[in-house]
């Protein structure tokens, strides 16, 4: 009984093979987009994880100085008193035309000895012992993804390159690096190492000056980027929240059809148990299948953006990321978990209706025909509850939690919202109607609303997240060119080989009359963070060009007078330093914020002050890089003459238009997996909106039926099933408008900030509503498109069966 009651059951598959892939499909696009993001998170988090540990610093608080760097008069003080620490300098080291993170530690107290104590594993390296570093002339040690760019530069340690050492970082013995970067007696933070003596004095007492900071802080990387890995599972769930429409459309079909086959077997005396466990049962298998076919789809997808998403969170947040991608149980157990997951939600209600189906019901229309009042009221309330309490999150807290609320709340709720409101839409239509046959187009519309309710849903959030996202993506790219038009006010930017060589150029170009802005700075530590110090010039190209978001009276000739300094506007929200407050960039250098500027794309904080001052704190600074300021016209020559002048490499003339197009090009790199996830969203709502399709047309020969036979044509059927779908689809992308506005206002002036450190303006891109819009209305006829040749070619003795059974 159990083999014969198996095979019945899965007999529908043979009769409608083009259902199994439905089912199959919906839950592989579902999974595969989800474990996608799930890989390219899990890769990047593994990569800083890997960074930190290699590092040494994993589980190590750190004592850093609210302001300059730590002196280490202080660091020796602290040590007599019993405390086991280990000194580190950090900062940037210029070699020819880069910079590199240059990281010094005292080997002999440092958790990273034993790592660097190792031999290097990658290819041929120099000898082995990290204490080749204590004697002359020292010795660095950098990734493999240095290796190329270091070898062969003259004048510098000997290095040895080792995968153990995290990307896009050199080490090297604390001595060595304060003379590289001409920090003698400084320290950047000291780490708290385990295993202290009892009963000492606590820290607060003996370094108040000293903030602590606890492991979970240290690591900046992670920390930076939680608000993109956010964004990017955001992405990854509402995808699987469409695929899950189509399953439950394809599962809420195939228990339809195979409810005079139950009504068969229950008169047969198989239990209705035994029925319902059959039915869970395959549904669990073709979830694995899905999800395995998922998992494949996920990483050949992940495999494809993770470079570009790579590049992004180096770009934007200085992380250690890599383009290689890892298979790792992680993800791969998460994704068969929210496919076996999702199958069993998208299918509860079909199991529901299962296991309570009376014996003798009879196989045939469900209630799709239309939603009860109370069920309308119910989901109507619900979005607005949704709608309030995401409101009501973000108004009691803050962060970027709460702004993920809000969005969340709204788009839900709107979402809910949508059947009632296309109801109402449709009832508003009918009264226009001059035909009979246009009253029952307007009330069959409106009947099938509920049947088509998922996928109109679906609809709704991706485009939704293709209107709010394209907005950001377009607003920021509109600010960028313009913010790129201020900053790049130099006709030609020229990088010196050498000091000398910059000492040189900047004589010829005052011989030469031509203006020539000095591009000078140096980092020290502010309220324990890295910043850049720049100084300028008085010149009247900072004045008339430089982005100032706000500022006092005279800003500009209060820096020049070494009566304030300009801040950028990430380190302004990050530490409340808008104009008036004070900043104290070291121990003798207090001095008023007077103006706050933009700062697109940098992830940490900048200050501008006037040259002067900052040599008399830094008067070893690097001269080796201009901005000229000239006409046009003479731009091609300069350069010409310069080259002819001087010995400088191909890449150190620089003209604006070259930066600014790779600036764009970059820029363009890094949304590409946002739009490449747009892409993917839509595609799949599509494929929703077809399923719901098909679903539906399975259920309404009983409703056309009646129509074609008192006299209405197959081909004008046809055409009205078209016309119906264009309507729903237009009116979901009319409501579909103004919630993509919100999510765009809410990303540029919420989450970008608490993500990015930036507020952008909004702009609004009529054009791409459209083109998306008629990208829609081209879905919808596609979707309909195959219901309706249905129609075309159905017999008319199938239409006549209709009045010979109870349907």
């Amino acid at each position: 009984m159990i083999r014969v009651t198996l095979l019945g059951w899965l007999s529908l598959w043979r009769r409608h093979p083009g259902q199994l892939v439905l089912l199959i499909l919906g839950m592989a696009l579902a999974t595969s987009l989800w474990s996608a993001v799930q890989a390219i998170n899990g890769e990047a988090r593994s990569n800083y994880d890997r960074a930190m540990s290699q590092l040494g610093s994993v589980d190590l608080a750190a004592l850093v100085p609210k302001a300059g760097t730590l002196p280490l008069s202080q660091y020796v003080a602290l040590r007599r008193t019993g405390w086991k620490l280990a000194p580190v300098l950090e900062g940037r080291w210029r070699l020819n035309r880069d910079s590199y993170n240059l990281i010094g530690v005292d080997l002999l107290t440092h958790p990273l000895l034993p790592v660097l104590a190792m031999e290097s594993s990658t290819g041929p390296a120099n000898p082995g012992s990290a204490l080749d570093i204590l004697r002359p002339p020292g010795r660095l040690f950098a990734g493999p993804d240095l290796e190329q760019e270091l070898s062969g530069i003259p004048n510098i340690p000997p290095v040895t390159f080792s995968d153990r050492v995290p990307a896009g970082t050199i080490l090297g013995d604390i001595g060595l690096v304060e003379d590289l970067l001409s920090k003698p007696g400084e320290i950047s933070r000291v780490l708290i190492l385990p295993d202290q003596i009892p009963g000492l004095p606590s820290l607060e007492q003996l370094a108040p000056d000293l903030k602590r900071i606890e492991p979970d802080q240290v690591g900046a990387a992670a920390r930076l980027t939680d608000s993109f890995h956010l964004n990017l599972s955001a992405f990854g769930l509402l995808s699987f929240a469409v695929g899950l429409f189509i399953v439950h459309a394809t599962i809420g079909l195939v228990f339809e059809q195979r409810r005079g086959l139950v009504r068969s077997l229950r008169a047969m005396g198989v239990p209705l148990r035994g029925l319902v466990l059959c039915a869970l049962g395959e549904l669990l298998v073709l979830a694995l299948v899905s999800g395995g076919l998922g998992l494949v789809l996920g990483y050949l997808i992940a495999a494809a953006l993770l470079p570009d998403v790579a590049a992004t969170l180096r770009g934007l947040y200085g992380a250690p990321v890599q383009g290689g991608l890892t298979l790792r149980p992680s993800w791969v157990a998460s994704g068969l978990a929210m496919a076996l997951g999702g199958t069993v939600i998208a299918s509860a209600q079909a199991l529901w209706k299962l296991a309570h189906l009376p014996l003798l019901s009879a196989p045939g229309q469900q209630a799709w025909a239309r939603v009860s009042g109370v069920t309308r009221r119910w989901q109507a309330n619900s979005g607005v509850a949704l709608a309030a309490a995401g409101v009501a999150v973000f108004m009691l807290f803050d962060g970027l939690i709460a702004g993920f609320a809000l969005l969340g709340g709204t788009m839900l709720g709107t979402a809910l919202l949508l059947p009632p409101v296309l109801s109402g839409a449709l009832r508003v239509g009918s009264r226009s109607a001059k035909s009979a046959l246009m009253e029952w187009v307007w009330a069959d519309t409106r009947a099938q609303v509920p049947a088509l309710s998922l996928a109109l849903m679906a609809l709704l959030l991706a485009l939704a997240t293709n209107i709010g996202v394209g907005s950001m993506v377009s607003s920021f790219r509109l600010t960028f060119l313009g913010w790129m038009d201020q900053r790049l006010s130099a006709e030609i930017y020229v990088t010196a080989r050498t000091d000398a060589q910059g000492h040189a150029l900047h004589r010829w170009f005052d011989d030469q009359q031509v203006t020539a802005l000095p591009i000078r700075w140096s980092e020290t530590a502010v309220m324990g963070e890295l910043v850049r110090i720049y100084g300028v010039v008085d010149d009247p190209s900072y004045r008339e060009n430089w982005p100032i978001l706000t500022a006092n009276d005279a800003a500009w000739d209060r820096v020049m007078a070494d009566n304030g300094v300009l801040v950028n506007e990430q380190l302004a929200r990050k530490h409340g330093l808008w104009p008036g407050a004070d900043l104290k960039l070291g121990p003798d250098w207090m001095v008023p914020v007077v103006g706050v500027y933009s700062d697109y794309g940098n992830p940490n904080g900048q200050v501008i002050a006037a040259l002067e001052r900052l040599l008399e704190e830094s008067p070893d600074l690097p001269i080796r890089q201009f901005g000229l300021r000239l006409p046009q016209s003479q731009v091609a020559g300069m350069i010409q003459r310069i080259r002819s002048e001087f010995d400088l490499p191909a890449g150190a003339l620089v003209d604006q238009a070259q930066i600014k197009s790779r600036s764009l090009a970059i820029f363009d790199k890094t949304f590409v997996v946002t739009g490449a996830l747009n892409v993917l969203t839509l595609g799949v709502a599509c494929f929703a909106m077809l399923t719901s399709l098909l679903t539906v047309w399975r259920q309404r020969q009983p409703q056309l039926a009646p129509v074609w036979a008192m006299g209405v044509t197959r081909p004008v059927l046809a055409r009205i099933e078209i016309l119906r779908s264009v309507l729903l689809a237009a009116l979901t992308s009319i409501i579909a408008l103004p919630l993509g506005l919100v999510l765009a206002w809410v990303l540029l002036t919420i989450i970008n900030v608490q993500a990015f450190g930036w507020a952008l303006p909004m702009y609004l891109f009529p054009g791409d509503w459209l083109r998306l819009f008629g990208l829609t209305i081209l879905s919808a006829i596609l979707a309909a498109a195959w219901p309706a040749l249905k129609l075309l070619r159905i017999a008319p003795v199938d239409l006549l069966k209709v009045f010979a059974n109870e349907r």
